[in-house]
């Protein structure tokens, strides 16, 4: 059984073939994995431009064991629990030289977490496919690919000598750039709309908590809450040109901000030309992972330092994926679901 993608929030699970894999492939029986708001949006759109045209098998952070190997398979085998990233780069191309593998011009995807079976092709199995540590759980190593691209924004911000960081947006994404920066060392002001939303980036280690639904000057407030400055860096994770117009305003001379949200197609952002030019504002926006960054989300939920326990709040069959989705459509800022085919 597997979840199809047919269109605008049209999908069916239906009985699908087992996938056939070639001599550099695996085969992987899926045991966990997790709802994301990548998959919601695909969900309402009924496509992605990059990764998806339906109809399609979709869902992309999985953990799971291999049931089968290709021939020319060597360092994998049957029975190993493992979890695959959703892309690999080419390794040969422009971007991949200089590294920026995110960047990919054959930047390989891979769909079809919901269900029970999954191929990763040759590419994956050599690049982006790791075995998971005895004492990780399959739904803490299915975390491991949003991870990764939150890990990388991090990096993209250098928090070297960084001491106040910002976060606009506590959806799941949001509250682990909020645990990871209090990880480094950080203090860091959290901004949401939603009281729950609030609490659960206060539990993550955020220091101060901003209601974006109450209608005072939240820049000013982050101001008088850093010494009249403003923070080293502003994370936005929400994804809306009144979230990035925000962003620049919370950092102070010689900050960073980080659009990590993505805007709808077609959004147009108008920034302060003059506050970013005097104030000497570096704005940065961080797109997917790469494969070291994937090793270090490993790396980080082996250490204990993010847990699905944080994340993860239903538990769900693979029958139930569409109203899952419809959930989660509801409002933005709920947490992941896990999906056990």
């Amino acid at each position: 059984m597997a979840a199809v993608l047919y269109g605008k929030e049209s999908m069916q699970i239906e009985p699908v073939a087992v996938p056939q894999i070639g001599p550099n492939d695996v085969l992987v029986r899926v045991r966990a994995a997790l709802t994301c708001g990548t998959d919601v949006k695909v969900f309402r759109r009924g496509y992605h431009a990059r990764m998806i045209v339906p109809p399609a098998l979709f869902g992309h952070e999985l953990a799971g064991d291999i049931v089968a190997v290709g021939e020319n398979v060597k360092h994998f085998h049957r029975g190993q629990r493992v979890v695959a990233a959703n892309s690999a780069p080419c390794g040969q191309c422009y971007y991949c030289h200089r590294g920026k593998e995110n960047l990919c011009e054959d930047l390989m995807f891979n769909n079809g977490a919901y269900a029970e079976y999954i191929r990763i092709p040759g590419r994956i199995v050599e690049k982006n496919l790791y075995l998971i540590p005895e004492h990780i759980s399959y739904q803490d190593a299915a975390l491991i690919e949003p991870l990764a691209c939150v890990l990388r924004g991090l990096d993209e911000c250098d928090l070297r000598g960084v001491e106040t960081v910002a976060v606009i947006g506590l959806g799941p994404i949001g509250l682990m750039f909020v645990r990871l920066a209090k990880v480094f060392g950080a203090r860091v002001i959290a901004l949401g709309r939603r009281q729950s939303q609030l609490l659960r980036a206060e539990r993550m280690g955020a220091s101060e908590l901003l209601s974006t639904s109450e209608p005072f000057d939240h820049a000013q407030r982050v101001r008088e809450l850093t010494g009249g400055r403003g923070v080293d860096v502003a994370i936005e994770a929400v994804g809306t040109p009144e979230t990035w117009q925000l962003a620049t305003r919370l950092v102070r001379r010689g900050g960073t901000v980080n659009f990590f949200g993505g805007c709808p197609n077609d959004s147009s952002v108008s920034l302060d030309t003059n506050l970013l030019h005097y104030s000497e504002i570096t704005c940065k926006a961080s797109f997917h992972h790469t494969p070291a960054f994937i090793r270090k989300a490993l790396e980080t939920v082996s250490r204990g330092d993010i847990t699905a326990a944080d994340f993860v709040n239903r538990v769900e069959p693979l029958s139930n994926l569409r109203e899952v989705l419809r959930h989660l459509m509801s409002h933005n800022g709920h947490l992941k679901t896990a999906i056990i085919p």
